[in-house]
């Protein structure tokens, strides 16, 4: 079967600061709360830390080289909060400006579409020890540190996006799975509702720059999840939970439809824990777009006795793998909805899709990595058939230029297009660069 995509579609592929730049604390780059989280005890895989990574920050010209041997379109990647402001607020390190300047300076030469994310996880440290994201005052921090950015490279970016992934903050600090590894939901709740205010703050900031030829958008990532049994009340109800109440709809309702649904409304009031709010605050989160960035990597199906069995076994001290099935036709249906039930109507990118192969499995075994070329076809199969259907998709951005630090998972997760040797920070093409590169010629 071949299929055959418009001529004008986006291809890319996406990093982030925190996972591949490395040079943590060198050039005056402050400390972020991923370098804090993990050098806690048991919090990464394998004890790793992110001070090396990649090493982007010195390998820069060698990754637009990989950039241009795909032959991408565009590359998305994200600003280090620490790298420009060390200290979340005040001086601003030149070197840090001189760094995303070179990178910037490299892709227009090469003719690659620069798409870059102001924060992806990433909070200065100094920050967090004056609350974080609990902190309303971080309003005005992130769009001080969005003054520097849109000052300093402005149209030099082709797409902006506020946040990435804005979960991964309720994580951080409801569950204790990422940085900075706290366990408060009503704190996160409160952090959440500040975050959605950041982006609303940032977006308007944006506009009175009035650029020609820069767009604005946020990045939300859909796992959407299914009931295993049609039938059963359980598992619709489980379903529902984790989609509105835990997942997107979190952040959805209220950028695209403005205000908390009535679920998620009941679920705060009934665990008290409502988030404090001001007057005008859902209509500065509910600022116009020009685009939307879905993450996608998988649908979910929820099982109520297979989650009882999986606690029982972990209570008891069991080691419980979940390795899920792919499931890349939810992608259909993931586009739909967002068109359908939050009227999203404006241009959408598939900022991020991949699979991961683990560093256990071997180098042999990660570079002959067919099982990431067939799982990447079948999205983009199902993807094409969402543009068949009138879908506006404009683009596909893979998870990731090259393996990196994959958070909680460390350098154990492998993502990449190309192999990073850790050791000696050789990156080598897999098989999936090469079938990449062909796909996109």
């Amino acid at each position: 079967m071949q299929i055959e995509f418009p001529k004008n579609f986006t291809w890319g592929v996406a990093t982030a600061a925190a996972q591949i730049e490395g040079a943590a604390f060198e050039d005056g780059r402050g400390a972020s709360i991923w370098d804090g989280f993990s050098r806690l005890p048991g919090k990464i895989r394998n004890g790793n830390l992110p001070d090396i990574a990649c090493d982007s920050y010195h390998l820069v010209e060698r990754d637009v080289e990989m950039l241009k041997e795909l032959g991408v379109d565009s590359y998305r990647f994200s600003f280090s909060w620490s790298r420009i402001i060390p200290e979340g607020t005040g001086k601003i390190n030149e070197k840090g400006i001189a760094y995303y300047k070179k990178l910037l300076a490299l892709l227009k030469e090469n003719g690659i579409r620069a798409n870059a994310t102001m924060y992806h996880w990433d909070l200065p440290y100094a920050l967090q020890m004056k609350g974080g994201f609990g902190n309303r005052e971080v309003i005005d921090w992130f769009c001080g540190y969005a003054t520097v950015l849109l000052d300093c490279f402005g149209e030099d970016v082709d797409m902006w996006a506020t946040f990435n992934e804005p979960i991964a903050t309720y994580v951080g600090y409801a569950q204790g799975f990422f940085a900075p590894g706290l366990r408060d939901e009503k704190y996160a709740r409160q952090a959440l509702h500040h975050l959605l205010l950041c982006h609303g703050e940032a977006v308007k900031l944006f506009r009175k720059h009035r650029f020609e030829n820069s767009k604005i958008g946020i990045v939300v990532d859909v796992w959407k999840h299914y009931p295993a049994r049609e039938d059963n009340d359980e598992d619709k109800a489980m379903a529902m939970e984790n989609n509105e109440i835990r997942g997107y709809g979190m952040f959805l309702h209220p950028l695209f439809l403005g205000g908390y649904s009535k679920m998620l409304t009941d679920y705060f009031e009934s665990n008290r824990m409502t988030p404090l709010m001001q007057e005008g605050d859902f209509d500065t989160i509910c600022q116009p777009l020009d685009f939307y960035g879905l993450n996608f990597y998988n649908g979910l199906y929820d099982n109520a006795d297979n989650v009882r069995e999986i606690e029982k076994i972990r209570k008891s001290g069991g080691n419980y793998q979940d390795r899920p099935e792919n499931h890349p036709e939810a992608l259909k249906d993931v586009l739909r909805m967002l068109v359908e039930k939050y009227h999203v109507n404006i241009p959408i990118y598939i900022t991020e899709n991949g699979m991961p192969f683990e560093d256990a499995d071997g180098k042999e075994a990660n570079l002959d990595d067919q099982a990431r070329i067939r799982y990447v076809k079948d999205v983009l199969i199902w993807l094409h058939k969402a543009l068949e259907e009138g879908i506006d998709v404009k683009g596909y951005y893979l998870w990731s230029l090259l393996d990196n630090f994959e958070w909680s998972a460390g350098y154990a997760a492998r993502y990449g297009l190309y192999y990073t040797d850790y050791a000696s920070l050789e990156r080598i093409p897999k098989m999936s660069a090469k079938w990449y590169a062909q796909v996109i010629r």
